[in-house]
């Protein structure tokens, strides 16, 4: 066991060493167990007396921290230990992190999972992808020093050519920038246009964390009604500076924003100078319809950010994203994060980058959009068949919107897990309604899913505050 102790050269050096021998063991730094060096080892490296670790050693034995053993060496002795913990001091953050909610660790899957964003992992092809990161770990592939900060060059470019072919994103490497999820590609726009009291318009209802975030940054965050169009563009701020939309599939309703609605929003950019970040978050699974074209790609102004995201067609643990942005902005976004994080993991880069370039990523997307397209069938016939739930409709994505008809509650059940319309309005929503994942949930599990859903429904009972996962 490589023992950490430092002398400062006041105080006698046996008790030094006996104090942090003790603290170590106390808060688990030395563990049951553990082997410590022999006396002789620990005299040298600290330059002191063999008799001096001694009589520390001893006195945690007489102590009964410490058990010898004949032959064999000094062992930590068994027994219950501390878990270390940092002081807890008196410094505070900024006020705004004291107004937005604390982090919360993700929550244990329910029986009947029917959370938002969250893709089927059963569908992806491990085998696949065990090998071309294997591949990439090579020692030949990891012994270089830093990378770039916009990323893996080789994934930088099978990103441009994917968004090319299936979005009509308008793109080459040198326009695209490696993230950690989407959320960091947010943070970076923000970080590289938000000056502190600048009005940021988002959509109501939006995506809670792009809110926050730019909250976060000092901005003023503005939420723009959406309607059956996408995001009303008569009602966004004339101060704001920055707007960001999800007009593929407008989060959470599910809704795409309308050709006019696209045009008036690009001209209403151009007037005011403004900067669109337009998040492609899970367009990849289209069930009907012919995808309209991004915001990105009708920009004639370079005023577009274009956001992608791994998170909802992969994996969210591989936490990796994208962004596709004007030129101008280029530089100072790969300042921003080099400045973050530096850049993030090439081997995984660079093994996604042999992914999309194998097609794997293509027949991936094929495959999980059958299957997600079965589950957002089966889920829309049962919830349009209950005339106590109103479907919004939607042809993409990884969730259905449902409003509840008027005096319609939602109780909470026991093993299910089901998100409220409510959780994504930042002030009193219109109406009540429910965000239906399909993703997480197995896909042999969903009638009785829905069968418990639709069984805890209630009219003319108040709603229930939030309980078991089944929110109102």
């Amino acid at each position: 066991m490589d023992v950490h102790v430092t002398l400062s050269g006041r105080g006698e050096l046996a008790a030094q060493v006996y104090r942090q021998l003790l603290e170590a063991i106390l808060d688990g730094r030395l563990r049951p167990g553990e082997r410590l060096p022999p006396t002789r080892e620990l005299a040298r490296r600290l330059e002191i007396s063999r008799n001096t670790v001694a009589v520390a050693y001893d006195r945690l034995v007489a102590d009964g921290f410490l058990v010898g053993r004949a032959g064999a060496g000094t062992f930590v002795a068994a027994g219950p230990v501390r878990g270390r913990a940092a002081p807890r001091g008196v410094v505070q953050p900024r006020a705004v992190w004291r107004s937005l909610p604390p982090a919360q660790p993700p929550a244990a899957p329910a029986a009947y999972d029917f959370r938002v964003g969250v893709p089927d992992p059963r569908l992806f092809p491990m085998e696949a992808w065990r090998r071309l990161v294997a591949r990439e770990l090579r020692v030949s592939a990891v012994t270089g020093g830093y990378g770039d900060p916009a990323g893996h060059e080789g994934l930088r470019e099978a990103i441009a050519r994917h968004v090319g072919v299936s979005r009509s994103v308008r793109a080459g490497a040198g326009d695209v920038l490696i993230t950690s999820g989407a959320q960091q590609a947010l943070d970076l726009v923000g970080r590289v246009l938000i000056e502190p009291g600048a009005c940021v318009a988002v959509e109501e209802p939006g995506y809670p964390p792009a809110r926050l975030l730019f909250r976060s940054l000092g901005a003023r965050v503005a939420g723009v009604p959406v309607d059956d169009e996408g995001i009303d563009v008569s009602a966004l701020p004339n101060t704001a500076r920055l707007v960001y939309v999800t007009p593929s599939h407008q989060f959470p309703l599910g809704t795409p924003m309308s050709p006019a609605r696209r045009a008036a929003l690009l001209a209403w950019a151009e007037r005011r100078q403004a900067v669109i970040i337009e998040d492609d978050y899970d367009s990849e699974f289209r069930f009907g319809d012919r995808p309209l074209e991004p915001l990105q790609s009708l920009d004639r102004a370079g005023r577009v950010v274009y956001v992608g995201s791994f998170s909802k067609t992969l994996l969210p643990a591989l936490r990796l994203g994208f962004l596709v942005a004007p030129a101008s902005l280029v530089p100072a976004l790969s300042a921003a994060k080099q400045l973050t994080d530096w850049h993030g993991a090439l081997p995984t880069q660079a093994a996604l980058a042999r992914f999309i370039d194998e097609g794997l990523l293509s027949r991936h997307i094929r495959r999980a959009t059958r299957e997600y397209a079965a589950r957002h069938a089966v889920i829309t016939e049962a919830v349009t068949a209950d005339e106590r739930l109103r479907p919004v409709p939607s042809v993409a994505g990884l969730h259905l919107c449902a409003r509840l008809a008027p005096g319609v509650s939602v109780r909470p059940a026991p093993g299910l897990a089901v998100e409220s319309l409510a959780a994504y309005h930042d002030g009193p929503p219109a109406g009540s309604g429910l965000i239906i994942g399909y993703g997480a949930i197995r896909k042999e599990a969903i009638p009785a899913g829905l069968r418990l859903l639709l069984g805890s429904l209630r009219l003319g009972v108040p709603p229930t505050p939030e309980a078991s996962g089944a929110l109102a």
